[in-house]
């Protein structure tokens, strides 16, 4: 079989990539292990959150499918952190899980160009230094030009519950345990990631009358620009606590805990703690707040969030039965971890291709990331540049003061990560003007240039636009500017202006109240791509500079950062390092043009 873009692997990553890569008119093969994992959410059956629900507005802006099939899918919609400021707000949405399976499946089998296959892919096929196709474990070849690879945690995939640990993936589904020596193979280097859920409870046996209700907001906001009437909320979710009986279980049983009996040596999620890891770092709390969710509108069974866990059977079913609301739980699936195979990002460049494998691209957990969200950025990005490297163009690449997914590729390729890397607001220092409000007027037109975000995306990009500037416009003639900056205050556009979009009057409010400071934030942002312009040429002889110190030349050597700014923030690289640098560059340039 022919084509010239391979994809492995169909969870949030792959599904990005493979309808990236066929929108942009290349065709394109997706591998998955099982039809029936397409789009699968394994863990919390939700999508967004702080931090996350950015990068949702991101992919979706850029024409990604993530946001449209969220929107579709949504049961219940909440706008996070509303009491804080808009930089920090964020849209998190409760899924039904198999709408969603469903949902995704369509989008990808509907797409020109796209051809969807059940098959491991054990090797990655590599002519003359550059990738050449895709070896599946049915004997087949691929022959391709780009791969894309998406496996998740699929890798040498384990499931571990107590003493007992076995080769599975995901949610019984059958582990991928051959494609890794292919990719060390390729120079990666490997190394082994935890991560874990909780039990899911058969609904008949939760007494939701003595928990607390959390209803969704009315009306829901969705999550695609393109989306124009907005999603019914359809199910509520509730709250309930762990308690002091509920912790006496857990230490009394710690001994059997994979993380601390010494059955598992790989590295968790530092901000998704099992329950257990909570009771003993947290050994201060008295209780932990939990949340109920439903895993679907129909669906018989619901999701205990905040309560993963690795611990024995017994142990699981005293534990949860222990909590208000559960004491008659039935646990239709145990609570487990799961650990698997991913690489160093900092083999990767901007564009998260493999600087060694030319064609060769990764995304997603492969990449030691964790989450729905950071994968579908990550899976996009890679399909992008899988069709710009098969054009002979530059990578298409996002700065830290252009979007989220711009923060977490250069946190991911510059800086690496030792566990698996979660997106928060927090990561990003231009996050005033990065907000999920405005990922349309920041990424859209990047998009439409390469040929991805559609004509009607962009047009209704270009409308919104033209509206803000209207209203603010009219705002300053008016003499509301001032008033419009008090807290309390808030813009009600007058009958006689005519109609806008809510968008656009949410958005001219914003850049109002927050003028000043998104000045102060621009003037830093074009103070460091200062920085991020001075290219660093790819064969730059680190190791002769005299004045580097030995750290700086072995880093600056092995990744290879394409700029002064990158460089800077490689860990190991001194401001005294960049000094040098800048000085070596500039002599240089001056002996260049004499």
């Amino acid at each position: 079989m022919k084509t010239q873009i391979a994809v492995i692997g169909a969870g949030h990553a792959g599904c990005e990539a493979a309808l990236a890569a066929a929108r942009m008119g290349m065709d394109t093969v997706l591998l998955t292990l099982n039809l029936e994992s397409v789009g699968l959410m394994p863990c919390n059956p939700s999508i967004g959150g702080t931090g996350k629900g950015h990068l949702v507005r991101e992919v979706d802006a850029l024409g990604g499918e993530m946001g449209m099939a969220a929107d579709d899918a949504l049961i219940q919609g909440r706008m996070l952190n509303t009491g804080k400021g808009p930089a920090v707000r964020s849209l998190r949405a409760q899924e039904d899980k198999r709408a969603y399976h469903l949902r995704m499946l369509r989008a990808l089998f509907s797409q020109e160009r796209l051809t969807v296959i059940q098959a491991e892919a054990t090797e990655i096929l590599v002519a003359g230094g550059r990738v050449s196709g895709v070896r599946t474990q049915d004997g087949g070849e691929i022959e391709c030009s780009a791969v894309v690879v998406c496996t998740g945690v699929y890798l040498k995939s384990k499931i571990i519950i107590g003493d007992q640990m076995w080769d599975q993936g995901p949610q019984g589904l059958l582990p991928a345990n051959r494609l890794s020596a292919s990719l060390l193979d390729c120079g990666l280097t490997l190394r082994r990631f935890k991560t874990g859920t909780p039990a899911r409870v058969d609904a008949r046996s939760i007494d939701f009358d003595e928990m607390e209700i959390q209803p969704g907001d009315e009306p829901v906001t969705p999550f695609s620009f393109m989306t124009d009437i907005p999603p019914a909320n359809r199910a509520v979710c509730y709250l309930t606590w762990t308690n002091e009986r509920t912790h006496e279980i857990i230490r009394d049983n710690i001994h059997l805990a994979p993380m601390y009996s010494g059955k598992l040596h790989s590295t968790g999620a530092r901000y998704c703690p099992s329950i257990e890891d909570k009771v003993i770092r947290f050994a201060d709390k008295d209780r932990h707040q939990l949340f109920i969710e439903p895993e679907g509108v129909d669906y018989p069974e619901w999701y205990i969030q905040g309560m993963s866990s690795g611990l024995p059977r017994d142990v699981q079913v005293a534990m949860y039965r222990s909590i208000r609301g559960l004491h008659r739980a039935v646990l239709t699936r145990l609570a487990y971890a799961i650990e698997y195979d991913c690489i160093d990002p900092t083999a990767l460049n901007a564009g998260l291709g493999v600087r060694q494998v030319p064609g060769l691209f990764t995304a997603g957990q492969i990449n030691g990331t964790s989450g729905y969200e950071e994968a579908a950025a990550q899976g996009l990005i890679a399909g992008m540049n899988a069709v710009t490297y098969l054009r002979g163009e530059a990578p298409f690449t996002l700065g830290r003061d252009q979007a989220y997914i711009g923060v977490m590729t250069d946190d991911l390729t510059t800086k690496g990560t030792d566990e698996p890397y979660r997106m928060m607001t927090s990561r990003a220092e231009y996050r005033l003007y990065l907000r999920q409000d405005n990922a349309d007027l920041r990424l859209t037109e990047l998009s439409r240039r390469l040929g991805l975000a559609t004509d009607e995306r962009m047009r209704r990009t270009e409308r919104k636009a033209a509206q803000i500037d209207e209203l603010i416009r009219r705002i300053r003639l008016g003499h509301m500017d001032a008033l419009l900056r008090r807290p309390e205050e808030h813009l009600i556009v007058p009958e006689a202006w005519g109609e806008y979009l809510p968008a656009a009057v949410e958005e001219a409010e914003l850049q109002i109240k927050f003028e000043g400071y998104l000045s102060k934030e621009q003037a830093r942002i074009a103070q460091a791509r200062a920085m991020e312009k001075k290219a660093l040429p790819p064969d730059l002889p680190y190791q002769e500079i005299s004045g580097l110190r030995i750290e700086a030349r072995q880093k600056l050597s092995r990744q290879q950062p394409a700029t002064l700014g990158q460089a800077s923030r490689i860990p190991g690289v001194s401001p005294a390092d960049i000094a040098v640098l800048t000085v070596w560059l500039s002599r240089n340039e001056r002996s260049a043009q004499a």
